[in-house]
This record gives structure tokens, sequence and C-alpha cells, in this order.
């Protein structure tokens, strides 16, 4: 599987804090200029490269010669629009050493909620893989509300991959891979249920001058592989990383997909999309979209709630209440509530109109968890 991963055209690399900065928390170019030589040697043999860089805040407290990260919301803005620019500039000096140039994309979690923005988002990438240039993508944390933050930028590299549709997601950290309590390094995690054995297990290793730690991580590469991206979590202080995955070589932890890779617009309906709404739905129905690969009738429905219209995005839920898909609908939460357990040809009837037989087809719906 491992050299599997060479032959992948498209790669998302996220670099943490941690593999930015010395071992005292300073910002330290050399190490991105490390990165920047690294992603060269991909570059020249035709692999295109996004990179979700953190930093700038760390750029913005040396700035400002602060030592402890800030804990407000509007402080670690100030020092995010402090450090961007400086993180930028950095990105740009090391990439043209190679005649490459660096693009800045700034995302927020709303910008890809809307499926129009979304394709445009992607369009936009797929146009500065065209030009030749090195994506550098970071969340828009000068204006990010926590309503609308990613909140970590391993989950934003995750939504990244699945934009650009990546063969393969690389977490760059200051650690060798994924660390049980026992300090137990495992080396390959197969499917979503090893995973969430784990996730229990991990060792919580976190520093002042970052936002995440390893459930960020763990909660990003269950995004990445249930969308059919496998992910490598490897220490960005190896100064020749990437160089050996590209080879092949056993380096980090590999996260397997756990399914073959969704189609883009499923990717998005997924992971992206807003949700407007539950609908519930009794056991027979959920059987049916999950065993048989239904569509959604109206006789399977328990109950909604939210406030939907047609084309909204909803997410499905059994009858425990846990959410196990999420899909596109023909009805509007109103009508929902009028012919749900109904038959479909008493839809007509009692609308007086029938829009679709499904409340819900197959093609625009995708299992999720």
């Amino acid at each position: 599987m491992r050299r599997e991963l060479a032959k992948g055209k498209c790669w998302v690399i996220k670099v943490g804090t941690s593999t930015l900065t010395t071992s005292e928390g300073h910002f330290s170019f050399r190490q991105l200029e490390n990165i920047v030589d690294q992603v060269a040697i991909l570059l020249h043999k035709g692999v295109q490269v996004v990179l979700v860089s953190s930093g700038a805040i760390a750029l913005g407290m040396d700035t400002l010669k602060r030592t402890k990260r800030p804990t407000s919301l509007p402080e670690l803005q100030g020092c995010a629009a402090i450090g961007q620019g400086k993180l930028m500039k950095a990105y740009e000096s090391a990439f043209s050493s190679h005649d490459y140039h660096a693009a800045q994309i700034l995302l927020t979690r709303d910008g890809l909620q809307d499926r129009e923005r979304y394709v445009n988002a992607r369009n936009t990438l797929q146009a500065l893989f065209q030009m030749g240039t090195v994506p550098i993508v970071n969340e828009n944390d000068t204006v990010a509300t926590e309503e609308i933050r990613f909140g970590d930028n391993d989950v934003l590299a995750a939504h990244v991959a699945n934009l650009v549709e990546a063969n393969l997601l690389v977490f760059l950290s200051d650690i060798d891979g994924l660390y049980l309590k026992d300090q137990t390094l495992i080396r390959q995690i197969h499917s979503a249920e090893e995973l969430k054995e784990y996730t229990s297990h991990i060792y919580p290793k976190k520093s002042e001058m970052t936002s995440g730690g390893m459930k960020t991580k763990l909660e990003a590469a269950h995004m990445a592989m249930s969308s059919g991206i496998p992910i490598v979590l490897a220490n960005g202080r190896d100064e020749r990383v990437v160089e050996r995955i590209l080879k092949g070589e056993e380096v980090g932890s590999l996260f397997f997909p756990s399914r073959e890779k969704a189609s883009a617009r499923k990717r998005w309906l997924a992971h992206s999309a807003s949700s407007k709404g539950t609908v519930t739905l009794d056991h027979g129905a959920h059987h049916a979209l999950t065993a048989s690969k239904k569509s959604l009738l109206a006789g399977g429905v328990l109950g909604c709630s939210g406030n939907f219209g047609v084309g909204d995005v909803v997410e499905l839920a059994d009858e425990d209440g846990r959410v196990f898909a999420r899909g596109l609908i023909n009805y509007s939460r109103d009508e929902v509530v009028k012919i749900k357990g109904r038959k479909t040809k008493e839809i007509d009837s009692i609308l007086g109109y029938k829009r679709s037989d499904e409340l819900i087809h197959r093609n625009n719906l995708v299992l999720v968890g």
C-alpha cells in the first residue's frame, strides 16, 4: 500500500505549527524552507500539492514578543492578522528559489457549505494547479467566528483533500505517528471501527502553541478514510519525511481508506454541506437505505425537525436518534409532516400534487458515520 501512495498525483499536506517552530516555540524559517524543498521534489515529479499550513499565529506571537498563546478569539485573530502576510512572504520566497510561486487561499466553513461556493473554490484550486503554483491554505482566522470556523487545520485539511479529490492526505506534526497511552506506535489503521477503538486509548500530547491534538487528527482522518482517501501521520521534523513517504518507506502511521473514493458531489454532501434539518426513519427504512441501497420513501418516515425546504440537505437518523446518512430532499418540512408514514400513491391526494416518488433519491443520498 505504501508504494501505491507514490503513484498519487494530488497530495494535500497539512503542516502543523509544531513542524514550523523550534523546541522553544519560535517560528523557524529554516524548517519552513526544508518543507518547501521536499515539496519541490514532488512538484518536479508532476505531483499537484496543496499545503494546509499553520504558523500564522506563531509568527504573530513572535512579532509581538509573546510566549503564551492567547486564549480569546479576538487576540488569536489579531496574531493571525499580523502573522499571515509574513507566513505567505516566507512561502513565496522559499518556493521562488525552486521557480514556483505560492498562492494564498483563506477559507471558512460557510465557504464550503454552499454548493456553488464549494465548486468555485474547487475550480480556483484547479486553476492554480494549471498555473504551476502551490496553493497555501489556511482558515481565515482574522474574520472567522465560532459558528463558521473549522476549529483546527487538521479538519480543514480533510475538507481540502475532499475538495481537490486528493490521492493522499499527509499530517506533519511533532510525533512519529499514532501513539497509544502505553506509548505503543500504531503503524497501520485499516478501518473506521479500528480507528474508533484507538480513539479512547490515544496519548494526549498537546502544545500551548497549537490549537489541536491527536483527537482532531483522528476526527479528520475518519473523514478522509470515509471519503476513500489514505492518510499518513508522520513527524515533520524529519528532514526527509516527504521524500520517504514518496519512496514508500514505512514512515509514521498509515490510515487505509475504509471505502472506495466517493464522487466529488457526495463528498460535499457528506462532510461540507450545511444541514437544514433531521428526518427520523423507522427500522425498515433504515435497513432499506443502508443494506439494500434504496431511495427514501415517505412511508418510512417517523418525524422530522428543522426548517428545510425543497432541495435542502437534511440528516437522516434512526429510531435511536443516530445520524447515519445525509441527502438532498425533494419535499419541504411542512410537506413531509403531511405525508410521513403514507404510501407513495397517496402523496398526490394529500398534497394536491406529487413532486417525486422519493423523498430522497438514492443518487442524492450518502451514508455517513
